[in-house]
């Protein structure tokens, strides 16, 4: 495996998205052009509802299952998908009653973080393709099993980052590979917001209809709390600074050529100002070396003046208002400065006096990531999301955790055996301890 990239104009970005895009999937026949994707879709939350519906809405594609531990989920999904393609998809509390349905071409895993990896591999083991949430996978072992699954069972898998998929976003590609900022040195990431705390409360009954053994799946089995948040706790979760900030970090190594990883990774912060019971950091700064770069990720969870991109805005031919965005990216060359925003945000240019160079409002690529991932299903195609790339933008995420964990220490990591050089107690958070009977074996 490669293990750094230089970052000049004359370098950065070389290649990256004709190799996504255009890497034949070996050992594979193409499907008709006209035949339909039948799908299953596993997780009912809002963000899995949301691809059930829009998935439905294709006419090359049908909702054929659907799917969550928790029972009371379903209405709501059920009455979207039939109401959507006026056809009753099946509801199942178990996942593998659709991997093990052979009409079945696609699962959806829109799961919390720490099923995004055994489903995904499962799936692929059944020969179903994936599309598979962000942040892809709960650890770096798991990330390199998801593409070893991927590659050994010839599937595709897609991971739901669809800026990937976004027109504007390979034009402010082009532009910086063109050299009118100069030499890229420095890309800093934000993802400023702010969240409630929570309120966590004494143990209670599992409700009716909640298969909450199979919901914890893989990970430890917490008393059942209501109140408790999974994604604030890292049992289940990347955390919901990595679960927000992924789209950020894949866009920026997009920026930066797609390069795998850095040589170093350095955290600071931590839990600071949410004291409420979880166990996953509120405050990140962290700074990853390449040879040539240096990529900042500054993140809270506390900054109520910075704000995602209001509706009236995205999508729509303005601009946000940089200084305060959320979620933006600057790309700070020898010559100039680039504003990035992810899901239709668009890109501003500017020169070594401030004066603006260029600019390009733009829309969000929802769309064109699912027509990409069906294409990719079709023709077998790696689409524009592999798996491949969705690991190392995770892996940013992993980094940054896993420093953390061992006191805020810089660490350096080797890309040849995706582990940390020197640091025995770094090491033990490349993979996590699995439970019965959901377990990841070593040989996928």
């Amino acid at each position: 495996m490669p293990t750094h990239t230089s970052f000049t104009r004359r370098s950065v970005l070389k290649g990256s998205l004709s190799t996504a895009l255009f890497t034949l999937l070996p050992n594979s026949t193409s499907r008709a052009a006209n035949d339909k994707i039948v799908i299953g879709v596993m997780g009912l939350g809002g963000r899995g509802t949301f691809l059930a519906e829009r998935f439905a809405a294709r006419a090359d594609a049908q909702i054929a299952y659907l799917c969550d531990a928790d029972s009371r989920r379903f209405a709501r999904a059920e009455k979207v998908v039939e109401t959507t393609q006026k056809k009753m998809p099946k509801i199942v509390q178990d996942f593998r009653r659709i991997l093990d349905d052979k009409s079945v071409d696609v699962l959806i895993n829109a799961t919390p973080d720490h099923w995004h990896a055994l489903a995904s591999i499962m799936a692929c083991q059944a020969g179903k393709d994936v599309y598979v949430e962000k942040p892809m996978a709960h650890n770096i072992w798991e990330g390199r099993k998801m593409i070893q699954a991927a590659r050994k069972y010839n599937r595709v898998v897609q991971v739901g980052m669809q800026s990937r998929s976004a027109p504007y976003i390979s034009r402010v590609v082009e532009y910086i590979r063109s050299g009118k900022i100069g030499d890229v040195h420095l890309i800093r990431v934000f993802n400023m917001m702010q969240h409630p705390k929570m309120k966590l409360g004494a143990e209670q009954p599992v409700p009716a209809g909640f298969d909450y053994d199979t919901w914890c799946g893989p990970a430890p089995k917490l008393p059942y709390d209501p109140n408790r948040y999974w994604l604030n706790f890292q049992e289940y979760s990347c955390g919901p600074i990595a679960g927000d900030a992924i789209h950020q970090l894949d866009l920026a190594r997009m920026l930066i050529g797609d390069a795998p990883y850095p040589k170093t990774v350095c955290h600071t912060g931590g839990l600071m100002v949410l004291l409420d019971g979880r166990n996953t950091p509120d405050t990140q700064v962290v700074t990853y070396e390449y040879d040539k770069l240096t990529l900042l990720l500054e993140a809270a969870l506390w900054t109520p003046y910075m704000k995602k991109t209001p509706p009236d805005i995205r999508d729509s031919d303005g601009l946000p208002n940089w200084p305060f965005n959320a979620t933006k990216i600057e790309v700070l060359g020898t010559n100039g400065l680039i504003y990035v925003g992810r899901h239709g945000d668009g890109w501003q240019a500017f020169d070594s006096d401030g004066q603006q160079l260029d600019f390009e409002c733009a829309r969000q690529a929802d769309r064109e990531h699912q027509d990409n991932f069906i294409q990719s299903v079709k023709s077998r195609q790696r689409p524009n999301a592999d798996v491949e790339q969705g690991h190392y933008s995770t892996l940013l995420c992993h980094l940054a955790n896993i420093s953390w964990k061992v006191g805020n220490l810089k660490l350096r990591f080797d890309g040849r055996t995706e582990s940390f050089v020197d640091n025995t107690d770094a090491n033990t958070y490349l993979k996590r301890t699995y439970r019965q009977p959901w377990i990841i074996p070593d040989s996928v």
